[in-house]
């Protein structure tokens, strides 16, 4: 299941919560046409990869975090481990989002 983050306190504590687990964060917009073609195959990652912990920001609704991460374009993802960024990616590329899960993931 994908969650929408609506503040940066809420942000921040996700991402310091998260322990060895793997969270990815979706930076998307309604208006978007790349960020809703892989909307459902990002979805999809949490069955996938039931590990995976699965947020979504959209940048118009909580711009406060689209700002403090530096979001340009969207769609953006965020990898975090043990409360460090460790890997983005920008554009709605499915394989490179599934590679870089499984790299991150824990083993």
């Amino acid at each position: 299941m994908v969650h929408y983050v609506e503040s940066l306190p809420e942000f921040t504590a996700i991402i310091q919560s998260g322990g060895d687990k793997l969270i990815v964060v979706d930076f998307t917009a309604s208006w978007c046409g790349p960020c809703q073609r892989i909307a459902p195959f990002y979805e999809s990652l949490a069955a996938t990869y039931p590990g995976v912990l699965l947020y979504k920001v959209d940048v118009d609704e909580a711009s406060e975090i689209a700002g403090e991460c530096g979001i340009r374009a969207m769609p953006t993802f965020f990898f975090y481990k043990g409360g460090n960024k460790v890997d983005e990616m920008c554009g709605a590329d499915q394989c490179e989002l599934e590679t870089k899960v499984k790299k991150w993931m824990p083993k």
